[in-house]
């Protein structure tokens, strides 16, 4: 279980923010329970985050122009990696003797090291350059997670020392088997008792999971209503189509049956013109899902483009629902009394 405990330190500057924040973890790290605490200065999927031009250590022209990658940056404490459960590929995280005295080190993501370097295995120990001019040495490797929204690409991001450059935003991220009921009481204790001041929002992982997927809940909903509204409007279509096909061919169905047509024959001649349109408004529908796939991709997270399953599955629902919409009809074709019906003309 991940809790996140927001806060803005304000009151503090210089070198009495870090200070401040090793703190606050370590006085977190003595709660019975907690097995890591980290701290990044912006919560992935929180809906903020910087961005920064990153260049290859052979530029010396730092424009945005020769920028190897714009990239997300984010400061963070050496046990943030294990607190947030995200996995090193390779080399080692960051450490407290990572100080501002110390040489520019970061952990980068995979993608990261496969745009400035072009490799993920010989990435490890290069520099590249950040945009005042200095240099930054790689010492691990990342995986690729989701930084600002969960529907957004791929992204590049490095992970800086926060003790080299600090923020006064502080995301405490606190890693635990305890209830997070018990826990979050806890939490808010230790942290007052250091600075009583300090304002504090502490929730789970999963509540902050909550607020990233309401755009794509409320989408989905949404595009639900819609799409039943869609359905309900086009059997209402084949049906009104369909009955009025064969009110249209009753005196030719009634001369048909006294003639001695067999059921099919009768059904294809009241239906052949209904089931035709239905075949091709089906086949229209699946043209237009697959075009705007791409489109419910970005709206609706792990809607997955040009699904085989989701799409036969609509095409199959929309043609039994027509199937049934022309059954009405198509028992009132095959109900005609050609004695009656040739006695009223």
């Amino acid at each position: 279980m991940l809790v996140g405990t927001a806060l803005r330190m304000a009151g503090y500057s210089g070198d009495r923010v870090p200070a401040m924040q090793k703190r606050m973890i370590d006085a977190l790290e003595t709660i019975p329970g907690v097995k890591s605490v980290g701290f990044i200065d912006h919560i992935p999927l929180g809906g903020g985050g910087s961005t920064s031009d990153v260049f290859t250590d052979q530029t010396t022209n730092l424009r945005t122009s020769n920028a190897a990658a714009s990239v997300q940056q984010f400061e963070v404490s050496p046990d943030y990696f294990h607190a947030a459960n995200t996995s090193l590929l390779s080399g080692r995280s960051l450490s407290w003797d990572d100080g501002k005295d110390a040489p520019r080190v970061a952990v980068v993501n995979r993608l990261f090291a496969l745009k400035v370097f072009g490799s993920v295995t010989d990435a490890i120990g290069r520099y590249y350059k950040v945009e005042d001019g200095t240099r930054v040495q790689v010492v691990g490797i990342a995986e690729d997670g989701k930084y600002y929204l969960l529907t957004e690409d791929p992204r590049p991001a490095m992970f800086l020392p926060f003790l080299q450059s600090p923020s006064s935003l502080t995301c405490l991220v606190v890693r635990s088997d305890r209830d997070p009921q018990q826990l979050a009481p806890e939490i808010r204790r230790r942290l007052r008792d250091i600075d009583p001041s300090l304002p504090l929002n502490i929730q789970t992982w999963t509540q902050g999971l909550d607020i990233a997927l309401f755009p794509s809940h409320v989408a989905t909903v949404a595009l639900g209503v819609l799409g039943a509204m869609g359905a309900m409007l086009a059997i209402t279509g084949i049906f009104g189509m369909a009955a009025y096909s064969v009110s249209k061919r009753l005196r030719e169905l009634g001369i048909r049956i006294a003639l001695g047509a067999k059921r099919t024959e009768v059904l294809q001649a009241a239906l052949g013109r209904p089931l035709k349109l239905l075949t091709i408004g089906s086949a229209s529908g699946l043209l237009l899902g697959v075009l705007a796939s791409r489109l419910l991709a970005f709206i609706v997270y792990q809607a997955t483009p040009r699904d085989p399953l989701v799409l036969g599955g609509v095409v199959i629902a929309m043609l039994l629902l027509g199937l049934l919409a022309t059954w009405i009809p198509a028992q009132r074709a095959l109900s005609v009394d050609p004695v009656i019906l040739l006695r009223d003309e």
